[in-house]
């Protein structure tokens, strides 16, 4: 269902570019309904076709709802050739060339579908120059002709030198310019026009006249055959118009000859499930194609395979991809080659810019030595001179003279072995120069090692000074808890000794008021003994209790004394609590 998709997105852009999509998208969108038998939506036509930013020339754009209310579903029970008309009458108008072509507008229609069918997979589309190529070729055979490979390749050269290859326009006004159909008429180049799209769109893979048997009659007829990947339709005529039957193939199916026999000749069998057929051809040369071509045929079905022309165009367009990948592959290796070669080069200068100093340094030395030479030479001229002069007068020094003379030499040979001795520390010194070299890069690399372990560390050193920082914070929040709760605890102390004195002071309160109480209680007692001489005339009120009562700061308390005492205690525990 996906190469059934592309295929049909190819049709569409074509009309989907040449339309006001503004205007004309629902008229569209019905005739694609109506040619694929998708059922219509009309409430989601109308929906995304409002005048509002959600419409077809908003944001989300007609291809959405294409995709989503038509596309998908698609079944494949629909005529191609019919869809692609539709498209084709959309498009025509407004892109096909208005000068004169030779071929008509049904040629230029089936041109127009075979482009479609033979394009890359890449909008705005276009078939490259190896697809013409193909598609002129098997024009070209179909008419007979032969095939002109050096204007083409000259056609080619000027093609690539502008762009990539043509549109489905410009493959018309090529092939309706008769550029490479020259000497062949209008009819000829039609019939090969249609044959190569019988082939390649309506995947008839071999037709033509034949004689088939009845079943029920036994008399021959003659029919018109179609052979179809996986079908063989017979006619009353090449005009496809009165349909009598259908072969249905499959890999079960088999093919073989027959011996001529009843006066029929060039007989083959086609065996089937369900029924047998018996064909008569009109010689042996058809018999043997009709034989090869519907074996062939059973054996794609078998191997499950797609028929020969789409297998041709996939491994066209995989060679392609591969031939393409091998030269970005290609340039890539070039590419580092050439900064490769950069490098070196650069290296080669280095080097070379240090054997020229080398060279200017070993000169600079040759040079002193050899005006080193000249000078001892002439000081030694100027000895022998002066000794000539003085020969007469130092005859008797003349073997002191040899003895400095020969030593005088002996330096010189000293000055000749330091010279060499020089050269061999010169050589010495290049081959440090080499080798500090190599230890610098080996420092430069163990330094980036270094670098990377240096950073390494100090993200280390960074998550330990967070986590650090964290735990100040925590022991900076935990110290002022423990002030508030210091602070807390001093005004609970404070509040427990203004509670102690205020206990204090009710304890003299209730003493004092204890003695009171006490004194009443003698007064009363002796205001009893008083009375009780009297013989009951008169009878005072008694208090309802003897026992002393308790006094606090708001008057009388209502509790006894050992409840006092129990409170007290309660008082105490809160208090050793507390501290």
């Amino acid at each position: 269902m996906v190469g059934l998709k592309e295929e049909l997105l190819k049709s569409i852009w074509h009309a989907f570019t040449a339309l006001d999509l503004d205007r004309s998208g629902k008229v569209l969108s019905h005739n694609l309904c109506t040619v694929l038998n998708v059922p219509h939506d009309p409430v989601a036509l109308e929906e995304h076709f409002r005048d509002d930013d959600e419409g077809p020339v908003s944001n989300q754009g007609y291809m959405p709802y294409l995709n989503k209310f038509i596309l998908e579903k698609v079944q494949g029970n629909f005529d191609k050739v019919e869809f692609n008309r539709m498209c084709w009458t959309l498009c025509a108008k407004k892109n096909l060339s208005k000068s004169p072509l030779l071929i008509s507008d049904e040629d230029a229609f089936k041109v127009w579908v075979i482009f479609n069918f033979l394009s890359e997979d890449k909008y705005p589309l276009i078939i490259v120059p190896e697809e013409i190529e193909y598609l002129l070729k098997k024009i070209t055979e179909a008419m007979g002709a032969g095939w002109q490979q050096e204007q083409f390749d000259h056609y080619k050269i000027a093609l690539n030198t502008s762009r990539e290859g043509l549109s489905a326009w410009e493959l018309i006004d090529l092939i309706g310019s008769g550029q490479f159909s020259k000497g062949m008429d209008r009819q000829t180049v039609s019939m090969a026009i249609s044959e190569v799209f019988n082939e390649l769109i309506l995947d008839v893979l071999k037709q033509g006249y034949m004689l088939k048997k009845g079943h029920k009659r036994k008399n021959w007829m003659e029919r018109w055959f179609v052979l179809k990947p996986n079908i063989i339709s017979y006619y009353v005529s090449e005009d496809l118009k009165d349909k009598k039957g259908d072969i249905i193939l499959d890999g079960n199916c088999c093919v073989e000859a027959l011996p001529d026999r009843d006066g029929k000749k060039c007989l083959f069998l086609i065996k089937c499930l369900d029924k047998t057929f018996e064909i008569s051809a009109s010689d042996k040369k058809k018999k043997q194609e009709w034989i090869q071509a519907i074996q062939t045929t059973v054996n794609l079905l078998r191997a499950g395979s797609p028929p020969p022309h789409k297998e041709a165009r996939q491994k066209r367009k995989e060679l392609r991809q591969k031939l393409l990948a091998e030269q970005e592959e290609l340039e890539r290796q070039m590419k580092e080659l050439q900064a490769a070669n950069e490098n070196k080069q650069k290296e080669l200068e280095a080097v070379r810019k240090q054997l020229e100093a080398a060279a200017a340094r070993a000169a600079e030395e040759e040079k002193k030595r050899l005006q080193t030479q000249v000078e001892l030479q002439d000081r030694f001229s100027l000895e022998l001179e002066r000794e000539k002069m003085v020969r007469q007068k130092m005859e008797e020094q003349v073997a002191q003279k040899s003895s400095e003379l020969e030593q005088y030499l002996q330096r010189v040979r000293e000055l000749e072995e330091m010279y060499k001795q020089l050269q061999e520390a010169l050589e010495d010194e290049k081959q440090a120069r080499q080798d500090e070299e190599t230890v610098r890069k080996l420092q430069a690399r163990l330094l980036e090692e270094e670098s990377a372990k240096r950073a390494e560390l100090e993200k280390w050193h960074l998550q330990q000074q967070q986590t650090i920082q964290m735990t100040e914070a925590e022991k900076q929040e935990l110290e002022n808890q423990r002030i508030i709760k210091e602070q807390a605890l001093q005004v609970a102390m404070q509040q427990l000794k203004q509670l102690e004195l205020e206990r204090k002071e009710a304890l003299e309160q209730y003493e004092e008021v204890k003695k009171k109480l006490e004194m009443a209680a003698n007064n009363t007692k002796s205001w009893k003994d008083k009375v009780a001489h009297h013989e009951g005339l008169i009878r005072l009120i008694e208090p309802g209790s003897k026992n002393p009562h308790l006094i606090t700061n708001w008057g009388p308390a209502a509790f006894t004394e050992a409840e006092l005492e129990e409170r007290q205690k309660s008082w105490k525990g809160k208090k050793a609590t507390s501290e």
